[in-house]
């Protein structure tokens, strides 16, 4: 792709200023079936090298959430929810995602397969099929909206959410919170319903693209 590389990775205008918004209420709803996801996810018995590779990056976690005064939890939304947003938004939906779609001629099989990717490469695989969705859904805000500010503003706040939440209730680290399976499944058809209002708006196709 030779040059417009901000447009190339996403970085312009959404194709409605309101999808912004949508965006992110479609991350604050998703939060049950998020955790819901979690609860399934543990019940699956992993390899043990895979358990290894979560009982180690946990403790890396713990050792960066870890908050001794105020403005360590300012520190962390920069470093933990900031950052991350930014950078993963800009190589997994900016740049692989869009390469995947072009070379599945599928807008949904790049999405899924980027969103698999997003997951397996955090190393965390008891949180696998959790991350797997927020990949899912962040790829769809990336599609619908043609930019890819949505996405990163849905990621930091799904991001930032956890780290303010870490920091007051340290035990939600290492503890999934139980849900019960009907609030799991009105959260996956709210966010089902803001997505297809969300795609209702959008004009993308992936002849157009």
């Amino acid at each position: 792709f030779r040059g417009k590389y901000y447009y190339f990775l996403g970085l312009k205008k959404p194709q409605q200023s309101n999808m912004y918004v949508l965006g992110v209420l479609c991350i604050v709803f998703a939060f049950p079936v998020v955790f819901w996801l979690g609860m399934l996810n543990e019940q699956i018995n992993l390899p043990e090298w895979m358990s290894s590779l979560e009982k180690d990056t946990s403790a890396q976690m713990e050792a960066f959430l870890k908050v001794n005064k105020p403005a360590d939890i300012i520190i962390n939304i920069i470093v933990i929810a900031l950052l991350p947003a930014f950078c993963e938004e800009i190589f997994f939906r900016g740049a692989l995602q869009r390469v995947l779609i072009h070379l599945t001629k599928s807008p949904w099989a790049g999405i899924i397969i980027t969103a698999m990717l997003f997951s397996a490469l955090h190393m965390q695989f008891l949180g696998f099929l959790p991350r797997m969705f927020m990949g899912v859904v962040l790829g769809a805000l990336y599609w619908y909206s043609a930019s890819l500010w949505t996405s990163i503003l849905a990621h930091f706040v799904y991001n930032a959410v956890q780290v303010v939440a870490v920091a007051y209730l340290p035990k939600l680290m290492s503890n999934n919170p139980e849900i019960p399976v009907l609030a799991g499944i009105a959260s996956g058809i709210a966010v089902g319903a803001i997505l297809w209002y969300y795609r209702k708006q959008s004009t993308i196709t992936y002849a157009r693209v």
